[in-house]
């Protein structure tokens, strides 16, 4: 309640400093995907720590910090709306409320580091508080409530070589690097202090920055015997995916690509997530054909199935003959997307339509293991949403070769969603020292190498496919070890160290 009354409109900065906030919480999300002025966000980022240092009274601090998150997160996650925008007659209404309500929730984070802030008596130590608090934000958002690590601070640097100092820190490392670059000048007590406090900030990011290059040139063996891939892109439009006879036509697009003679004898087709569009039980027949058209090499395929009342949302691995020697349910699902969340609780009730085990979303599998695909390898298999959590990654059973994700990104629009996709799937690559594979009904599809660079890529909303080899691993990295284990203890630490500066100076 106390907290409540601090936030009274009584309390509340004028709007047109709130505007100003979110404009520049707008800016800081101006460096991820797919723009990638990094610059431009590190800049916004500055001047709003700036802002929130100067401002000594809580309640319009945290304001300040709230608004600059709704611009933040306005900016990064526009993309929310197209799922409702596929069928916009039955639920168009609902994307101004889903955007209001996602931008307003995700902006508490940041409220909270605005809130953080006050460990600080003085401005240098709230900007570094602030600071700490968005990075401490960012870890919260990877785990609380099934998590949602997208867009995080740290992603601004995915397009340049500072991304691999995610192979020792992880993406929430990422973010503590950005936030403390940015807040350093401001923590200067004069103009030479801030100075010299910018040197070092830049020092600090070239250092990185050059670190990363060097990382990148290292040359890594080739892959001993090579491993060949067919990724099939059919360009299915969300929108027409299940309409009258467009399921023929989708499916026998990946059909004739797969039937595509290849120049050099393939080990793996794979195709894109919800690519059959019967239930497993019910694909004997298609995976006969498919077997038949891919000349006998094994396939990889994203399917639905059913055990009992409940549905799973699944990849399968089917051998040169259709039967199916290996299978993947998705273990992390989208919530409120896939499933509702305690939907299971409500059966009791008489509500059975948001229930996994008796309504219509689906159930999730077990944790991710790795598959053995034969000649292709060990692959560790990702469907759309698993692979934005690196923890989940870093838990998997088994040690692979290389990432296999599948996905439909036409849920995400043609604008920011689809690359923001693909940029955390670039992450992963360099979290874990692995290339990824990565298959999308209307794209991107493509090649990662183990340094998160793509290689090779069908262009969004495009049909086609791709004969590629995959790309040699790296030595398994720290983070892939340790986890955010670190860089939360990091956290804690340097929080505490402020917080009895504090006490000290009282």
């Amino acid at each position: 309640m106390g907290l409540l009354r601090a936030l009274g409109a009584a309390a509340r900065p004028g709007w047109s400093r709130l505007g100003a906030a979110a404009i520049l919480g707008a800016g800081v999300a101006a460096g991820q995907a797919p723009f990638g002025f990094w610059w431009l966000s590190l800049l916004s980022l500055a001047v709003l720590i700036a802002e929130i240092a100067a401002e000594g009274r809580r309640a319009r601090r945290l304001w300040l910090s709230w608004a600059a998150g709704v611009g933040y997160f306005a900016l990064a996650l526009f993309w929310i709306v197209d799922p409702f925008l596929v069928e916009p007659e039955t639920f168009g209404w609902m994307a101004p409320f889903a955007l209001l309500l996602m931008c307003a929730g995700m902006a508490l984070f940041w409220l909270l580091a605005g809130w953080i802030a006050g460990v600080g008596r003085w401005p240098f130590a709230r900007a570094l508080g602030f600071a700490l608090g968005l990075a401490v934000g960012d870890l919260m958002r990877s785990y609380v409530l099934t998590g949602f690590p997208w867009a995080l601070l740290g992603h601004i640097w995915i397009d340049t070589p500072v991304a691999q100092a995610a192979a020792v820190v992880g993406p929430v490392g990422l973010s503590v690097l950005t936030a403390i670059t940015a807040a350093l000048p401001v923590m200067a007590r004069d103009r030479r202090g801030r100075a010299v406090l910018s040197a070092v900030a830049l020092a600090v990011l070239g250092c990185v920055w050059l670190a990363g290059s060097a990382r990148l040139n290292q040359p890594v063996e080739p892959r001993d015997p090579p491993v060949r891939v067919r990724l099939v892109q059919p360009n299915a439009e969300q929108a027409l995916k299940w309409q009258g006879d467009m399921w023929r036509v989708f499916l026998d697009r990946q059909l004739a690509w797969t039937a595509q003679p290849a120049s050099e004898p393939l080990d793996l087709i794979i195709w894109p997530e919800t690519a059959v569009p019967y239930l497993l039980e019910y694909s004997d027949d298609l995976f006969s054909e498919m077997a038949a058209v891919s000349g006998g090499v094994p396939i990889v395929t994203g399917v639905q199935r059913a055990d009992g009342a409940r549905y799973y949302n699944s990849l399968v691995a089917l051998d040169g003959r259709g039967a199916v020697i290996a299978m993947h349910d998705k273990s992390h699902l989208v919530p409120f997307g896939e499933y509702i969340p305690f939907g299971d609780l409500l059966v009791p009730f008489g509500i059975r339509a948001f229930a996994a085990q008796e309504g219509f979303g689906y159930t999730p599998g077990a944790a991710i293991r790795v598959l053995d695909l034969g000649r292709a390898g060990r692959v560790l298999p990702l469907i759309c949403y698993e692979a934005i959590f690196a923890q989940d990654l870093n838990r998997a059973v088994g040690q692979a070769d290389w990432i296999l994700q599948i996905t439909n990104d036409g849920w995400f629009g043609d604008i920011s969603g689809p690359y923001q996709h693909l940029a955390q799937t670039r992450l992963r690559a360099i979290e874990q020292g692995l290339p990824v594979l990565r298959v999308a009904n209307t794209g991107v599809s493509g090649v990662i190498d183990a340094a998160g660079q793509l290689l090779h890529a069908l262009p969004l909303n495009t049909e086609g496919a791709l004969d590629v080899a995959v790309p040699p691993a790296r030595p398994r990295p720290l983070y892939a070890r340790t986890g955010d284990l670190p860089v939360a203890a990091f956290l804690v630490l340097a929080l505490l160290i402020v917080a009895a500066r504090r006490r000290f100076a009282d």
